[in-house]
């Protein structure tokens, strides 16, 4: 689904014009992304939760000539379906 189908698919269940849809789904994304810049977990209950973690610097190999390169640390997102998202998908 693309953000146009989202948009849409929002606007109608809600009632509100595209163009309020598409502020509030940039807001929600805005909103999510801060809070994960912050640190915090974002949980939505019965969908999933979006949280960070920290990744060590570590060691690789370049896989077309095998040489070792550095890997520097850093932070990931990550999400976590909930189990009434897991079920509905599984449905």
């Amino acid at each position: 689904m693309k953000k146009s189908e989202l948009v849409e698919a929002v606007a109608t269940k809600t009632g509100l014009t595209k163009a309020d849809a598409t502020r509030a789904i940039d807001a929600f994304l805005e909103t999510v992304k801060e809070a994960l810049v912050r640190g915090d977990k974002v949980p939505l209950v019965g969908f999933g939760t979006f949280a960070t973690s920290k990744r060590a610097a570590r060691e690789g190999r370049n896989p077309q000539t095998g040489e070792t390169v550095q890997i520097a640390a850093r932070t990931a997102v990550s999400f976590k379906a909930g189990s009434a998202l897991k079920e509905a998908v599984n449905e």
